[in-house]
């Protein structure tokens, strides 16, 4: 089954289709990770984009029921150079081709996904499709007429609270556009957590006295999620603030500074980031198309904890007055090295030193 990737600078790619049979449009990115496609693919902050995959062969080892970071995708499409038909692994309850078709998400393989990348890299994320071979005659006329949506937060945020009980800390998660692997580190940390959506107001948080605030990744422009940002302003300082990916983000945004999009983000497992302290680096999982400008960064409120070792892009900050820290890379590790884990137990040293205090 023939199918076409048609790029909005009117470069197009003909492959073979698999998955859905369906025809999206979507931004398209990329991600080097060299495995985890299934957490990749399930990661909300993919929310209606396209994902090229620069790994050569994608759904070798199938897809099993431990490593989904949410349960329902919404990704826009999979784009790779070439899609394994036989999946081999232990854990292989079913392929990625039936996993897709379920999920109503198109694939597209035999891609040359090293030009793709090249021109990714030199033009940036753009807007794309994939299209069915019968489809293909009008596919670029529609594709330079779609608007795309800005409300992605909104689309994938949690619409009713719900708990996650522990017996520690009280931890309340804000989701917009959480990982699966999030709530398991805090969990493993035997916090108590309570979930709530994007939009939840500053009252309703600090009614719940909790011992310490969550904000997690998710999709698009920071500057999207104005609530969000007013809320920040009006619980920091009241209680330890932990951020993670667009978390970091809007707390930025909260704090006075400015957030842009970058050419093509950073997408992967294997970003070094270095910790300016003590001149750690630590290899990181990242996924994000905006950062935080540090030339407008207000240094009477916030403290630049951490830098992208390739770029110098902003990856974590500090507040010099309250009890609050965020990264710009994703300490979960689902998928990525571990090396960052350690900031969930400064999460949790932060909230008990703050306890002692009361």
């Amino acid at each position: 089954m023939k199918r076409w990737l048609i790029l909005e600078d009117g470069t197009y790619f003909e492959g073979e289709g698999f998955g859905a049979e369906t025809n999206v449009f979507g931004e398209i990115v990329f991600t080097t990770s060299m495995t985890g496609y299934q957490e990749t693919i399930t990661d909300q902050s993919f929310n209606g984009q396209i994902i090229t995959f620069t790994y050569p062969m994608v759904g070798n080892y199938g897809i099993n029921r431990d490593d989904y970071e949410s349960i329902a995708p919404t990704c826009k499409g999979v784009v790779v150079k070439e899609h394994a038909r036989r999946a081999s692994n232990w854990r292989n309850l079913i392929s990625l081709d039936e996993f897709l078709k379920r999920k109503e998400i198109p694939g597209i393989a035999g891609i040359d996904t090293r030009a793709l990348t090249r021109k990714i890299r030199q033009h940036g994320t753009m807007k794309a499709s994939i299209v069915s071979e019968e489809d293909f005659t009008h596919a670029y006329d529609q594709l330079k007429a779609v608007v795309l949506p800005t409300n992605q937060v909104e689309q994938v945020s949690t619409s009713k609270p719900y708990p996650s009980p522990g017996i520690g800390h009280n931890v309340v998660v804000i989701d917009f556009g959480l990982k699966h692997s999030i709530l398991r580190e805090l969990s493993n940390r035997n916090c108590n957590l309570t979930v709530l959506p994007y939009n939840t107001p500053a009252e309703t948080i600090l009614e719940l006295a909790p011992d310490g605030v969550m904000l997690t990744n998710g999709p698009g422009d920071p500057k999207d999620v104005p609530e969000a940002i007013e809320m920040i302003q009006q619980i920091q300082g009241k209680v330890p603030i932990f951020g993670i990916c667009l978390g970091h983000q809007l707390f930025a945004l909260a704090n006075g500074a400015d957030t842009y999009k970058l050419k093509f983000g950073h997408r992967g497992l294997n970003h070094p980031v270095r910790e300016i302290a003590t001149g750690r680096i630590d290899f990181t999982s990242q996924n994000h198309g905006y950062a935080v400008d540090e030339n407008s960064i207000d240094s009477k409120r916030l403290l630049v904890t951490h830098v992208e070792v390739n770029d110098g892009t902003v990856e974590g900050v500090r507040h010099k007055k309250y009890p609050a820290f965020t990264v710009q890379f994703h300490p979960d590790a689902a998928p990525g090295p571990h090396d960052a884990l350690h900031l969930f137990d400064e999460f949790i040293e932060m909230m008990d030193a703050e306890k002692e205090k009361r």
